[in-house]
């Protein structure tokens, strides 16, 4: 047992409600989250928004990438003297909320008045995660870090549902301000969960430590966690940016992908995330992260072979897809857990938002850069670069995991 043990709290919030009052606050985040990337987009182009414009809207996920940058704000500042994270958490739900109706009198083809409250929106949900990340690693005993993670990814799951997927239906049915007023509705559901957070008395600390960046890179075992974090997914932007695109080009149509993707959505988050809380609790996070990044070098691989031409058909093509997404939530729960496992007491918001923060700046840069070489490249070779920086990426991340020793996933 590292050092780390010792700054896991001393009491808990009771386990199960814990647990309720995890898949709420996430649930919280990925209403809107899912609302701004997966609804108004195509309500957007259906309105006859421009695909420029329309494109714009990646700009909100930059306070996603950036959120490190005041992750130790939210450590050090507590917003009410009685509660800490419950405070940022009830304050930032109240300002998404009162985003979505702000959204009510402009209509989906405001595009700067979208863009606007949109990154408001961005940056409320950007700091509610800090504060909600920090409670999951601060509160969760290590036994139930991967099911902890588990509950992220069936809120997630729920959120695609509710903000994304409910959003277009009720705008079909119901019009703009209709599905506006629901989705708020929704938001406003999680802030039960927010009032129900339980948190230890502030006390002085022996060892006061001013929450920041440079705290988190003074500890070796968490530099080397960083370095995991930027590598694992290295790979993962380079595909999954033009599986879309790749699926077009061989003939699905529209609706079929739109299936294939909200089903394997729904899935993943729901089985895949349990599945994965399975295989860290019982095998540990070396073994998961093994076994997971292998996998998905083989999905990577038959991407590369169809492109090809080595495999025909569309359902090899479905099936690497849909399992390429399962395996996605699966690694999320693994590397969620792991990064909690290296989180102090002192500042648990800020070390899992840097370390969080990281793969996904690096899937992102995959993600931007896709294209560009799809079309230097083709999507061959391009598939191919993916597959082979995968499996580097699976044996780098095991030979730094053996140097961190084991993560305080599983039970003594």
């Amino acid at each position: 047992m590292t050092a780390l043990a010792q700054d896991i709290p001393a009491s808990r919030p009771g386990r199960l409600r814990l647990f309720a009052v995890l898949g709420g606050l996430y649930l919280a985040q990925a209403i809107p989250s899912y609302l701004i990337a997966a609804a108004l987009p195509p309500i957007m182009r259906e309105a006859g928004v421009s695909r420029t414009a329309i494109g714009y809207l990646s700009l909100l996920f930059l306070p996603l990438v950036l959120k490190f940058l005041w992750a130790p704000l939210v450590d050090r500042i507590r917003p009410f003297a009685r509660v800490h994270r419950a405070g940022w958490v009830i304050l930032t739900q109240l300002g998404v909320i009162a985003s979505i109706l702000a959204l009510l009198p402009l209509g989906p083809t405001h595009v700067g008045g979208i863009l606007g409250i949109g990154l408001v929106t961005a940056l409320l949900v950007s700091t509610q995660d800090i504060a909600t990340d920090g409670y999951a690693a601060k509160y969760l005993a290590p036994e139930d870090r991967a099911i902890g993670n588990a509950i992220q990814g069936g809120s997630v799951a729920f959120g695609v549902v509710i903000g994304g997927t409910l959003g277009l239906v009720l705008y079909h049915h119901i019009g703009w301000t209709g599905m506006l007023l629901v989705i708020a509705a929704f938001s406003a559901l999680p802030l039960v969960a927010a009032f129900s957070m339980w948190e230890a008395p502030a006390v002085p600390s022996d060892r006061p430590t001013r929450p920041s960046i440079m705290a988190f890179l003074r500890r070796p075992e968490i530099r080397t966690v960083l370095w995991i974090a930027l590598i694992y997914r290295m790979s993962e932007g380079l595909v999954k940016a033009m599986e879309g695109p790749y699926l077009v080009d061989a003939g699905v149509p529209l609706d079929r992908i739109g299936y294939l993707s909200g089903v394997s959505a729904a899935t993943a988050g729901l089985a895949g995330s349990a599945i994965s809380a399975f295989l860290v609790k019982r095998y540990g996070t070396a073994a998961t992260l093994g076994l997971l990044g292998g996998l998905r070098t083989l999905c990577f691989a038959l991407f590369t072979a169809h492109a090809l031409g080595v495999v025909t058909g569309v359902w090899p093509l479905f099936g690497a897809a849909g399992f390429q997404t399962f395996i996605r939530y699966m690694e999320i729960v693994a590397l969620y857990s792991l990064f909690m496992s290296v989180t102090s007491s002192d500042q648990p918001g800020t070390d899992f938002t840097i370390l969080a923060c990281a793969q996904m700046v690096v899937y992102l840069v995959g993600s931007l850069i896709s294209g560009k070489l799809a079309d230097l490249m083709g999507y061959g070779a391009l598939f191919g670069l993916a597959t082979a920086l995968s499996a580097i990426a699976v044996l780098a991340t095991i030979r730094l995991l053996a140097n961190v020793g084991r993560p305080q996933e599983t039970t003594p």
